[in-house]
């Protein structure tokens, strides 16, 4: 969904993977693969070389996978399939033109034999101002039925979200103004330059197997085909989801020959509470873990660690925000709600202490945000937010002046995730700092099936905190701004908190001015033009405080090492299960 530029891994431990090599200690710290080293022997008449056989990773068994949230859909494609939950899980049965290494923080191929640049021909600026993008599709890229992936599927995935009448973001694609199929390469053609084409196509549908069907109805809690290392077998909704071996799965390790995944299944237990994800990795009941990272849970898996835990503690573009809400629906939950008034919004940006909610949430492991763009692009960060700083007779002069401008008494309800500790600890945090400002506040948290699955959507909300995870590349740093675009309200865009959209309480010259930079960054590929309208955006954001940025959240996950091997945690939005297919047990 959306510049991994830089950033530190904050404490990588060592693990195995499958790369087989030695990354620096700014990015993560990575074991050796399991190789056997090639040797050379000389001899006093003869030179031998003789290389070792690789070793093999052992096939079958189970990984059980605990996450506090359970998928919304499994269509990604429909409102709520832009959960996170549902990429961690999708991604052991989809494949599309692209993945997010776990080791490089970069977009790497999947489907297609490379990524198309200016730079490989696979891009082309044409002179009528359009642009091409070309894809060749791997030989051996299958679906699990054996039925070969075909340029007529990036065709039909095509068509599928350009159907006016079903419910899917078409952002970008509206842009692409023809197409051409081959039996292996599909070709589109934007109608100008856009660095968002790196991110289109991140998974492809069957046509041979949808074509026909209710694409939302049908597909919703069923897979029916899949082209990942896994099929969709069993969803006990409310307890498990399981996926099993994919034998038509078309790639290998590069390391050991094998045809992958080694394991049979994998399968994910939803256990909404933290402390009960903990208690079942203590017990060894699931062996793969990626909870919501607060520093008790942290300490707690890391004494595990001599009896074989492994536990990754990353810091990387996963950015917690509070953010308001401009549609209508927002009454549902406060009658009193002034978020249309500026001074009410300056008010709470003045009240809020990032500083307080870093130190006690995550023991100061990580800095306050001053800017979205800083939790993964911080050499173009402006900053924007350091302007608001702690000040309660400044919040309290504010909040009276909203008072006064709407004839209202103005409060603010707050709706978070209830089963997330480091939300719920953020919310008891904020009753006492709303309170020395004088700003009636009240907590409403949700179960975060609940708040993901319609409470956004539908914009019944009044002041909201959750978190954004970014993309690599351009097109990720552009792409974020998709949230905020007043020409991208849900069901089809993502513009959740109503920003300048048609039902919005706030349409102004900045909303509308917005709108443009929006467009703008979608129409450029030029480096130094998308710097300085991303740093134009954020100050309009910024100055209008349509959301404030918190802190970029630490990503934690662990793994029995002495049961489960390859496993490399990934501080983007793929997650925990990006390269699932090279799970294996160690135990076998």
């Amino acid at each position: 969904m959306v510049l991994l530029i830089a950033f530190a891994l904050v404490a990588a431990a060592c693990s195995s993977d499958d790369s087989g090599t030695e990354e620096t200690e700014e990015t993560t710290t990575t074991a050796a693969a399991e190789t056997e080293e090639s040797t050379t022997t000389t001899a006093a008449a003869e030179t031998t070389t003789t290389t070792e056989a690789k070793v093999e990773r052992p096939y079958g068994g189970e990984a059980i996978v605990a996450n506090d949230q359970e998928p919304p859909t499994l269509n990604q494609f429909v409102p709520g399939g832009d959960n996170s939950i549902v990429s961690i899980v999708g991604q052991t049965y989809w494949a599309g033109v692209q993945e997010i290494s776990g080791f490089t923080l970069e977009l790497i191929p999947e489907l297609v034999v490379e990524l198309p640049t200016t730079s490989n021909g696979g891009v082309t600026v044409n002179d009528d101002g359009t642009m091409t993008v070309r894809y060749q599709i791997l030989d051996e890229a299958v679906w699990a039925d054996g039925t070969p992936i075909s340029g007529d599927d990036f065709q039909f995935t095509y068509d599928i979200i350009m159907d006016p009448d079903l419910p899917v973001n078409k952002v970008t694609y509206e842009d692409i103004v023809s197409t051409t199929v081959g039996e292996k390469t599909f070709e589109y053609t934007l109608s100008a330059p856009t660095v968002q084409y790196e991110l289109l196509f991140g998974e492809v549908i069957p046509k041979h197997v949808v074509e026909g069907t209710d694409f939302v109805a049908d597909w919703n809690d069923v897979r029916w085909v899949s082209n990942g290392p896994f099929v969709f077998s069993e969803w006990a909704k409310g307890e498990f989801l399981t996926v099993t071996r994919n034998d038509n799965y078309w790639k290998t390790d590069e390391e050991t020959g094998q045809q992958l995944p080694y394991l049979d299944s994998v399968t994910f237990k939803f256990i909404p509470e933290t402390e009960s994800i903990l208690t079942a990795f203590q017990a060894r009941e699931v062996e793969v873990i990626a909870p919501p990272p607060n520093t008790d849970a942290i300490e707690t898996v890391q004494t595990l660690e001599p009896e074989g835990a492994r536990v990754e503690v990353l810091s990387g573009p996963v950015w917690e925000h509070v953010n308001f809400q401009f549609g209508p629906n927002r009454f549902e939950k406060n009658e009193n709600s002034c978020n249309d008034q500026l001074e009410m919004r300056l008010a709470v940006a003045q009240t809020i202490d990032k500083q307080i909610l870093t130190d006690e949430i995550l023991a100061g492991q990580v800095e306050p945000l001053e800017s979205y763009v800083s939790a993964f692009a911080p050499t173009l960060s402006s900053d924007a937010w350091a302007q608001y700083t702690v000040d309660n007779a400044a919040a309290a002069e504010n909040y009276a002046a909203a008072v006064a401008n709407s004839g209202t008494e103005c409060a603010v309800v707050f709706s978070t995730t209830s089963n997330n500790d480091a939300r719920v600890k953020m919310s008891e945090l904020f009753v006492g700092m709303f309170e020395k400002s004088g700003i009636p506040y009240e907590n409403q948290l949700e179960d975060s099936q609940l708040f993901f699955g319609e409470t956004l959507d539908n914009g019944s909300w009044d002041l909201g905190e959750w978190a954004w995870s970014s993309s690599p590349g351009l097109a990720g740093l552009v792409g974020i701004h998709d949230v905020f675009d007043p020409e991208s309200p849900p069901p089809d865009g993502q513009n959740s908190y109503r920003y300048g959209t048609e039902d919005s309480s706030v349409i102004d010259d900045a909303s509308a001015r917005f709108a443009e930079v929006r467009d703008e960054m979608n129409a450029t590929v030029d480096p130094d033009e998308l710097a300085a309208l991303i740093t134009e955006a954020e100050t309009i954001l910024a100055d209008q405080v349509v959301m404030i940025p918190l802190y970029a959240r630490l990503v934690f996950a662990a793994v029995w090492e002495d049961e489960i091997g390859n496993f490399k945690h990934n501080p983007t939005q793929a997650s925990e299960t990006w390269n699932v297919e090279y799970w294996y047990r160690t135990d076998a």
